[in-house]
């Protein structure tokens, strides 16, 4: 199946996970094997996979468009490009080019 590069409005979560193939199925345990296939494409998935896809679900979304590593949702850009968390006091540097 040809993957196209426009984002999916349908996002996984907990009970309700997103073909990562095609990315507009609902992923459905077949009964007799640890395996989902996509309602949409049909691409099966194992257990394996199941399992990194539920742990990624449940991950919270993040707020801003730099969170930090300690767990803070937004480090605040300062004027020099550099980014600071008011939580834990990291920066993390611009990249030269």
């Amino acid at each position: 199946m040809r993957r196209t590069n426009v984002p999916s409005p349908i996002t996984s979560r907990p009970g309700h996970l997103v073909c990562p193939e095609c990315g507009s199925g609902k992923l459905w345990l077949l009964k007799l094997a640890p395996v989902a296939s996509c309602d949409s494409c049909g691409c099966a998935f194992d257990g394996a996979i199941l399992r990194t896809l539920e742990q990624i679900a449940i991950l919270p979304d993040t707020l801003g468009k730099h969170a930090c590593e300690c767990g803070h949702p937004e480090m605040r850009c300062l004027p020099d490009g550099t980014f600071h968390c008011p939580a834990c006091g990291s920066e993390v540097l611009p990249m030269a080019l």
